[in-house]
């Protein structure tokens, strides 16, 4: 595809489901700004891996929780842009950056829900109107959702439910966006075994098993299932789908 100097923005972009997307999107021609919230190191390995496949890429700190941040953090975006690459725009902007918090309703505390609330809604509410001007026109947004938007597991509303503000906001990003021939669209992986999940799984040993056999393809995820999709939806053949919500779950509870 025609990748020449594209430019994407992944957040949380160290490890997990983050790295692998901009591994992905690194094998596709695309250059890399990815963030990180406390592993510099995992971060800067991340960037030298992207360069051994022939692409440019940075690591910047980010904490999308922290709202009062993002303006000193774009300035650094645009530092890197002018810096790296002598533009003054990127074209794809990956909001992946999440935490995980199990607890079923009835133990759900205000602190959790706002933690949830700022890094899952809130946080990439704010951080993509701050992106907005610096997306080049022709551009693409992906933000990640999650397949417990359609089906429910207990301990999951409040992180479900943000995710499920951001299915909407993705949608009125299209209808508002559409005349800069920029695409929204929603990725909603199911279970996935990465380092954000591991917790879960850690704490019911059992739960694994059942998600895969729940599972039509009869394992849980990986992130590989995950990247390649995210990096297709930047690919001037997936223009055309926009404000939609792809679940990547290999078919999970049908």
């Amino acid at each position: 595809m025609d990748t020449q100097n594209k430019i994407a923005l992944v957040t949380g972009g160290s490890r997990g489901l983050g790295k692998n997307t901009a591994m992905r999107l690194a094998e596709e021609g695309v250059d890399v700004i990815l963030t990180y919230r406390s592993k510099k190191e995992e971060a800067e390995k991340v960037v030298a891996d992207i360069q051994e496949l022939g692409q440019s890429a940075v690591a910047l700190p980010l904490d999308v929780a922290k709202l009062d941040t993002f303006d000193t953090f774009f300035e650094a975006v645009k530092q890197a842009l002018a810096t790296h690459w002598q533009r003054e725009s990127f074209d794809f902007l990956i909001n992946n950056a999440g935490i995980d918090s199990y607890s079923p309703i009835q133990e759900t505390t205000e602190d959790q829900f706002d933690a949830l609330m700022n890094v899952h809604f809130k946080g990439v509410y704010f951080l993509t109107q701050k992106a907005l001007p610096l997306i080049a026109d022709h551009g693409r947004i992906v933000n990640i959702s999650t397949g417990l938007t359609r089906f429910s597991i207990p301990g999951y509303s409040a992180y479900a439910a943000m995710k499920g503000g951001i299915e909407v906001f993705t949608q009125y990003l299209a209808k508002e966006l559409g005349e800069r021939k920029i695409t929204a669209n929603v990725v909603a992986p199911g279970a996935i075994e990465t380092d954000f999940t591991a917790p879960a799984f850690t704490h019911n040993s059992q739960i694994k098993d059942y998600l895969a056999s729940q599972t039509t393809l009869g394992r849980v995820g990986l992130p590989d299932d995950i990247g390649g999709v995210i990096a297709f939806l930047c690919d001037e053949k997936a223009f055309w789908i926009n404000a939609q919500r792809i679940e990547i779950s290999g078919g999970m509870f049908l």
